[in-house]
């Protein structure tokens, strides 16, 4: 469950919602153009690659973190983190879905989260080429702003399991031989998924459940406070809490969660 210690949600939702708007312009007047792209996996078999637009979209966004506060860690996918000793730290995936960015696809998106204590408060999922974001403004309420306009999120709650719409990608990280263990899901993931774009589906409730494996910390955290303020249940493979990332699973409805769960249980170690 979200910190429910943590209160001072405004000033830092301000921040978020400013930054948005900024990182649209800064793509738009900066990064909309050739760019270089290289591979991370240093000889793995999985390709990650990375472009030099997620090295200067990170490099923008710690300067404004920095700048507005200076004393708070901040984690990125790109340059790390150093040591720090205070109860705030921002985690952020400069460009969440790569892949997706290097082809042209416009569904990618830049994802920072707050977190206090170690647990993500505050998320914030902008999507420049579709000239949208969602953030939540506390543990209660999410919005999506689209067209000068928000929009409060609220996931799909009534939903028979039979007729849910899943979207899933395993990304590589599950072999075919464990897949062969569930079928059922097989069966379900009906849907292709898009990274944050489909969690942020989820939210909308143009979706009931999207299952990923293999997420990062800022894959997932900035995404979590956005979800549970719109009333889904995020977690683990193993129903254990989504703050560890790996391998996770989102749902409007908690009944479904659980069924979803247990249809999974065949893979978890």
């Amino acid at each position: 469950m979200l910190n429910t210690t943590f209160k001072n949600y405004r000033i830092y939702y301000n921040f978020l919602n400013s930054l948005a708007k900024e990182l649209t312009k800064f793509y738009y007047n900066k990064l909309d153009k050739p760019f270089k792209v290289s591979d991370k996996s240093k000889g793995k078999k999985r390709y990650d690659p990375v472009t030099t637009s997620d090295r200067a979209f990170e490099k923008f966004i710690r300067s404004k973190i920095k700048k507005k506060f200076p004393k708070h860690q901040i984690i990125g996918e790109e340059f790390g983190s150093k040591k720090s000793s205070s109860e705030f730290s921002w985690v952020i995936d400069p460009i969440d879905g790569t892949r997706s960015y290097v082809i042209g696809n416009p569904t990618w998106s830049n994802l920072i989260s707050l977190n206090y204590k170690g647990y993500p408060v505050l998320g914030l999922a902008n999507f420049p080429k579709l000239k949208k974001y969602y953030l939540n403004y506390n543990d209660k309420i999410s919005y999506v702003f689209e067209n000068n306009k928000k929009r409060k999120l609220l996931v799909k709650k009534k939903v028979a399991f039979k007729d849910i719409k899943l979207a899933g990608n395993f990304h590589g990280w599950l072999s075919l031989k464990k897949q062969q263990k569930i079928p059922k899901i097989l069966k379900l993931m009906n849907f292709p998924c898009f990274d944050a774009l489909s969690y942020a589906h989820l939210a909308e409730g143009k979706i009931d459940i999207v299952l990923q494996c293999s997420n990062k910390i800022w894959d997932i955290h900035p995404i979590i406070p956005i979800l549970k303020a719109a009333g889904a249940t995020v977690t683990t493979w193993s129903n254990k809490d989504s703050v560890l990332a790996g391998n996770i699973v989102a749902s409007g409805n908690k009944l479904n969660h659980k069924k979803i769960i247990k249809l999974l249980k065949p893979v978890i170690k």
